[in-house]
């Protein structure tokens, strides 16, 4: 398990937010999306900002984020 310390030396590396609870959340809310254990819409509520601005930060971070499953991914490029 990561330790506190651990976490707050990796926030505050990011440089999107003021706080350090702005980015520890901003982590939490990263994993929990990817993890697909929330939604987009859910992220951007929890990070207090709108879906289609949580979802341009995540490009400019490159980070791609994608409504479809792997599969659909597959079965779109396939079309």
């Amino acid at each position: 398990m990561t330790s506190k310390e651990e976490l707050r030396s990796v926030a505050s590396e990011i440089p999107l937010f003021n706080n350090i609870e702005q980015k520890e959340t901003f982590l939490f809310v990263i994993g929990a999306l990817f993890s697909r254990v929330i939604s987009l819409k859910k992220a951007a509520e929890i990070m207090e900002i709108e879906p289609d601005v949580f979802l341009q930060l995540l490009d400019l971070m490159g980070l791609e984020f994608s409504y479809l499953t792997e599969q659909d991914i597959a079965i779109e490029k396939d079309w």
